[in-house]
């Protein structure tokens, strides 16, 4: 029997819920952003807004312009993040199988709920029903055998339904699927657009009616020899064929841990002023490492500096001499690989990572140090951070104009909580 799978996403999700908050906008166009800050970008838009021409990641004046009354809101990331939790625990009621695939979009494995649920209609709807009733949002799903069918019926087609559903089979995908433009297939970006547009295949149907060999010699012709696994990816994927499954845990065996920040280059062109974000960078870094119970033998640092024409980017890395988690000795690297390796023009990007990690259960001693001392210290203030926010307790040096944690404290992902 073909799995039952539904992809289901939150219309306008941020504007949705400032929406449902704002009981007076509810007939008003409505955009998430900065709205003191008329360079900053538009994170999501309402149906009413974008009716008016706002879209999502133009510039907040450039919005205004388009639609004066624009209602603007700055964004709260916690408030989001809470509501797709919420949306989480809804599908859990239906189905365990339930894998989140981005905060206002996830996968659902229907197929043992039917029985006592309905049918697949009978469940988005039933969905939908209860996202309204708890959120005030919207929501529009699709549904197919897998994953990819299941998202491109949501992105393609229940986006534009009044009822907000639609399914996808392998019966129906010659009919409505292939005949869309090619730049409508999942994953595909404006570079491989115009990759396929110069091999002539304009439509998704284009590449799913080719036999895949001689899809993969059009792509080595166009690409080269190492196009081969491309080639598969996206002829599987205009046939609609993926067998991975929905799984309710998304993370793989940790890696690696990183940390980094877009910088204003203008403000970063001394080593002195650069020198407290990286130790900002350190810092988090390791914290994030005792959290998970991990240590790192490596530290990387990569840099973007702009002589405001070019762009130099630089990474390198350094194998400490045993696995760390102190700030002090991360930072230490850190360091020194930068000042290595810095031209000196203004840095518009840095980033920190600890990466060939292992269990911090067990750590080397010295002679010359306390580190069992070092790190009851450092979890200490971990600890003050978790139950009193990450303001609470901060290095002196994050009090100068250069710093950037204490803005970060009031961030989510670079947006205001």
């Amino acid at each position: 029997m073909d799995r039952v799978i539904l992809l289901v996403d939150g219309q306008s999700f941020y504007a949705s819920i400032e929406k449902a908050a704002h009981p007076e906008l509810r007939d008003k166009p409505v955009a998430v952003g900065d709205p003191d800050r008329k360079s900053g970008i538009i994170l999501a838009a309402c149906p009413i807004a974008k009716k008016r021409g706002v879209t999502t990641a133009e510039r907040v004046g450039e919005a205004l312009a388009k639609c004066p009354d624009l209602n603007v809101i700055r964004p709260r990331m916690q408030t989001y993040i809470s509501v797709s939790l919420l949306l989480t625990e809804i599908f859990e009621s239906i189905t365990d199988q339930v894998e989140p695939y981005s905060v206002d979009e996830q996968f659902l494995d229907v197929t043992g709920s039917i029985h006592d649920h309905g049918s697949p209609e009978e469940i988005a709807r039933e969905i939908q029903t209860k996202i309204k009733l708890s959120t005030g949002v919207w929501s529009r799903v699709g549904i197919g055998p897998t994953k990819t069918l299941a998202k491109m019926a949501t992105d393609n087609f229940a986006k534009k339904r009044s009822d907000g559903i639609y399914e996808l089979t392998f019966q129906n995908i010659e009919s409505t699927l292939w005949t869309l433009p090619i730049h409508q297939m999942f994953m595909v970006g404006n570079r491989m657009t115009y990759h396929f547009m110069s091999m002539g295949l304009r439509t998704i149907g284009d590449i799913a009616r080719l036999d895949l060999a001689d899809f993969k010699r059009r792509m080595r012709h166009r690409m080269g020899k190492q196009s081969d696994i491309q080639a598969e990816y996206y002829w599987q994927t205009a046939r609609g064929i993926d067998p991975s499954p929905v799984v309710p845990s998304i993370r793989g065996a940790l890696k690696s841990i990183s940390h980094g920040k877009a910088l204003r280059a203008s403000l970063y062109r001394k080593l002195e002023d650069i020198k407290v974000v990286l130790l900002e960078l350190v810092i988090e870094v390791c914290r994030r490492a005792r959290r998970l119970g991990q240590q790192g033998r490596v530290v990387s640092v990569g840099a973007a500096e702009t002589d405001g024409e070019r762009t130099f980017w630089f990474g390198r890395q350094m194998t400490l001499p045993q696995p760390t988690s102190l700030t002090r000795e991360v930072e230490a690297a850190a360091h020194k690989l930068f000042v290595a390796h810095w031209r000196g023009y203004p840095l518009s990007r840095l980033f920190i990572s600890l990466t060939q990690l292992s269990e911090d259960s067990a750590y080397q001693l010295t002679l010359f140090e306390d580190r069992p001392k070092t790190y009851a210290l450092e979890r200490t203030v971990d600890k003050i951070k978790d139950v009193y926010g990450d303001a609470a307790i901060m290095r002196a040096s994050s009090l100068l104009d250069s710093g950037v944690a204490r803005e970060r404290a009031t961030q989510i992902g670079g947006h205001y909580k």
